[in-house]
């Protein structure tokens, strides 16, 4: 992993801890759904770790997070406590949506984490309208929202990118780039699958591509975007290319992807190059990533007694939080 920012240890270690934790808790997860704890669909993260981190440790407690139905991984590097995270998978009334989102639909107001929104492309003209709302109010606030390569076929993107750079809103389009919408290649779904970040130019919005397996590659541009977003410049549109480990959902067994394939992207995974990087240059030992490992570990099996404990939203809970006009 080539350097291309130096970092403190102790902020490069919650980083990986950071990144340790998604996939710990993504992990255990699986396991949980294997046995029936978790209903419904579930999308993990693992394999794209950087991303989440690497960009949201860019903000600041002020902005806004809105993204996808794979939110795990970006509402653990917003911060929300991992045990409110799965309590809400149990669907336990202690989860961050109450028990009422599950997997898909992660809310924390006072993180201004936004959601996770189960409609391909849903969460566009949310974020194009809080980052109109922070512009109005002059608030010193940005929007980072997370998207998948799936949402570049969605009329809303368009939509949204056109209105985000016609009214110059403090937005920063984040597209993880997985290859695959689904089970379809986006070579086969997008014309200008290999030049993604490019689609920005018709917008007049500046457009990057970055390697979203590599955490500095990903920080370093990701910081560049917040000081350009927040000091007036407008959106911003970044094609993080990424791969996902697992299948589109847990119950994918992702019999379309070649082997070869998978193998590759294994040997590019991000916890690993930023471990073997800690490593090579001394800036933690193996005994200090094992901690890490370790309290990690812990972490998660707290967060699954804790939701195992947690009680299931009452019936009379059912009308309650729900808009009505």
């Amino acid at each position: 992993m080539k350097v291309k920012e130096k970092i403190a240890k102790p902020e490069i270690l919650k980083l990986y801890r950071q990144m340790t934790l998604i996939r710990e808790f993504e992990n255990e997860c699986y396991r949980q759904y294997m046995q029936k704890n978790i209903k419904g669909f579930l999308h993990v993260y693992s394999g794209e770790e950087a991303i989440g981190v690497g960009v949201i440790s860019a903000l600041e407690p002020q902005d806004y997070v809105a993204t996808h139905y794979r939110d795990h991984g970006h509402a653990i590097a917003r911060g929300i406590d991992s045990k409110e995270i799965m309590a809400e998978l149990f669907g336990k009334v202690t989860g961050c949506s109450g028990g009422k989102g599950g997997s898909m639909h992660l809310f924390d107001v006072k993180r201004r984490f936004m959601g996770g929104y189960a409609i391909v492309g849903g969460q566009l003209p949310i974020a194009v309208g809080l980052a109109l709302a922070a512009k109005n109010e002059g608030e010193d606030a940005i929007v980072t929202c997370f998207l998948g390569d799936g949402a570049l076929q969605e009329g809303e993107f368009h939509e949204c990118m056109n209105l985000a750079s016609v009214w110059k809103l403090p937005v920063i389009f984040c597209c993880e780039n997985n290859l695959y919408g689904m089970g379809a290649l986006v070579s086969e779904t997008f014309a200008a699958h290999d030049q993604i970040y490019k689609v920005a130019e018709a917008y007049k919005m500046p457009g990057y591509q970055i390697d979203g397996m590599d955490l500095f590659d990903v920080r370093k541009v990701a910081q560049e975007a917040t000081k350009y977003v927040r000091s007036g410049g407008g959106p911003i549109f970044i094609e993080a290319q990424t791969y996902r480990f697992r299948g589109h959902s847990i119950s994918d067994p992702a019999g379309y992807r070649a082997k070869e394939e998978v193998d590759y992207w294994l040997t590019r995974d991000p916890i690993k190059l930023l471990r073997g990087h800690i490593i090579k240059d001394g800036i933690g030992t193996e005994e200090e990533l094992q901690e890490v490992q370790e309290s990690v570990e812990q972490e998660v099996a707290e967060a699954i007694r804790f939701a195992e404990e947690s009680p299931f939203p009452e019936p009379s809970d059912l009308q309650k939080d729900v808009y009505t006009h």
